[in-house]
């Protein structure tokens, strides 16, 4: 597992981070989101040791973080950091070679350039490449050695939906549960179809983590009812606000207090009454979750 402890940067006078901390579970694919110049890409680059952190720790299945583990890191950087005038094939296997891969770089290489769609391509500049086909070699170049762990800042900014839906299939397919992947995005609804646990960061410290599932769901006291029938007999339930009926379909909301007995009552009298096809609390958009933590 990757986790940061207590991280503080100063770049002078200036506080860029204050006390970070949050755990990168193995398996799972974490979203670090926050506002620009929350603190998220220094975070990322003292995790990957481009800077030094003032203060705290940055740890390894808790042993601290030497450069060695870190060179089995893959890290797909915000500004994008391959060589134009390079052909594409042969900055893969430039790029496996520094990783030790040695002969099976190029069959690594080969690999990925047909995952994602560019084999065509392979003797191409980087430069004749669109910007989008260049961050797909950009992250080939990042999973060129198989990581023990994945960083990546903004890997799907500019994206059509069809090239996020190819490198999204290629984490999926070539991430083991074995991989701990933390990845930073302004694009909040991708990081909700995505992601199974998100760190906020605002102002340089962390205002909310955890499972997406869970920050979601946050205090919920509404819920979602169908039946089979018509729902209008919730609007006589004592101790309930109805938000609004549409045939078979009711939103309605309880006390926050409510320690769960007032749902079950509801729950109960629609199963009297006949079929109930959906009951479960509303989940919150994620946007509404970030506004919520960093207002």
């Amino acid at each position: 597992m990757l986790s940061v402890a207590g991280l503080t940067r100063r770049f002078g006078e200036h506080l860029a981070l204050d006390d970070v901390s949050f755990d990168v579970r193995p398996g799972r694919m974490t979203g670090f989101v926050g506002a620009n110049g929350a603190g998220k890409t220094t975070t990322m680059r003292i995790i990957l040791g481009v800077l030094a952190p003032t203060g705290g720790a940055v740890t390894w299945n808790g042993e601290p973080l030497s450069a060695e583990v870190r060179r089995d890191f893959g890290y797909m950087p915000e500004e994008r950091g391959l060589y134009p005038k390079m052909k594409i094939r042969e900055q893969l296997i430039f790029f496996g070679r520094l990783h030790g891969l040695g002969s099976r770089a190029g069959e690594r290489a080969d690999k990925l350039l047909s995952r994602l769609g560019l084999a065509e391509r392979a003797g191409d500049t980087l430069e004749t490449l669109s910007l989008g086909n260049q961050q797909r070699v950009q992250i080939a170049a990042a999973l060129i050695h198989e990581p023990i762990a994945l960083v990546m800042d903004e890997p799907f900014s500019g994206l059509d939906p069809l090239a996020v839906d190819a490198m999204v299939d290629l984490l999926r397919e070539e991430v083991t549960p074995e991989v701990p992947v933390l990845f930073s995005s302004h694009q909040l609804e991708l990081v909700e179809r995505l992601c199974d646990d998100l760190v906020v960061l605002s102002r340089g410290k962390v205002v909310a983590a955890g499972p997406v599932s869970e920050l979601a769901a946050g205090p919920t006291t509404t819920y979602r009812l169908v039946v089979g029938g018509d729902a209008g007999w919730l609007r006589d339930v004592p101790g309930i606000t109805v938000r609004d009926v549409a045939g078979a379909a009711a939103l309605f909301d309880v006390g926050s207090g409510d320690d769960g007995g007032l749902v079950q009552q509801v729950l109960q009298q629609a199963m009297s009454r006949g079929p109930v096809l959906e009951f479960a609390p509303e989940r919150q958009a994620l946007s509404d979750v970030f506004r919520e933590a960093t207002r």
